[in-house]
């Protein structure tokens, strides 16, 4: 078996030479995938499997912590350690409070690397042996009602551009029927909660990472910025950048 790993850094170089030391490691291990910053991780994660993230903690649009952040609350199942050029206590215990398996310092050395994936995959199998490592439940959608089928449905596919009818459709259910059913169940119009999601998102995107207003509005299919905004402060009660001013996480 070989351990896939995620390698997350901005700067290219560096993620060449990590993946130069990984390739001398006498270890089971290859690097799966790169990515530049936290969200291009988050992203390559939505739609496939690492066993273990390196990540360096300073990057632009999401950094490190952020990332062990939303991994702990994922379900991907990765292990992380973080790979930092700061010799900086702080980090480190903010990153093992993260979870993190590890911290190490730049430029990474091919003896402390193999220390640290080493003791990675003994607590990984042990963990396998004692039942640990399952990988995490999926949810079974047949169980779920027609309108908790959809929002699972939005929610992991990030499908906002759904129309009733087409939700509809998807549980084979009429039109009519299942916008009425959906308000009955979650006392607000399919439309309405959509948005409502939509705009979570979008929140979370404004405190944890430093995309441009443009940039998000793009990642969430609105073509038009302003009306992104004025649709986020209808419904959160603050413009974006208002939002961001007195929410946003330090980064």
């Amino acid at each position: 078996m070989s351990y896939r790993l995620l390698v997350v850094e901005d700067e290219k170089w560096v993620r060449t030479a990590l993946r130069k030391v990984i390739g001398k490691v006498d270890l089971p291990v290859h690097v799966e995938h790169e990515a530049a910053n936290g969200m291009e991780a988050l992203d390559w994660l939505r739609a496939h499997d690492a066993d273990l993230v390196l990540t360096d903690i300073r990057m632009p649009v999401m950094d490190g912590l952020t990332l062990l952040e939303e991994l702990g609350a994922s379900e991907c199942g990765a292990d992380a350690v973080i790979v930092s050029g700061h010799d900086d206590f702080q980090y480190a215990q903010q990153a093992m409070r993260k979870g993190a398996f590890d911290y190490l310092l730049k430029p990474v050395e091919k003896e402390e690397l193999e220390a640290c994936l080493s003791g990675w995959i003994a607590k990984r199998q042990q963990a396998g042996r004692s039942g640990g490592t399952a990988a995490p439940e999926t949810v079974d959608v047949r169980e779920l009602s027609p309108v908790e089928q959809i929002i699972h449905y939005i929610k992991s596919n990030r499908e906002y551009d759904l129309s009733s009818a087409e939700a509809a459709d998807r549980v084979h259910l009429n039109p009519s029927y299942f916008s009425k059913l959906f308000r009955q169940t979650t006392g607000m119009t399919f439309t309405d909660y959509v948005t409502s999601m939509r705009m979570q998102e979008a929140a979370g995107l404004l405190q944890r990472t430093s995309l441009r207003v443009t940039e998000i509005a793009e990642r969430l299919r609105f073509k038009d910025p302003a009306y992104f905004a004025n649709t986020f402060k209808k419904t959160i009660g603050h413009s974006p950048s208002e939002y961001r001013k007195h929410h946003r996480h330090s980064l």
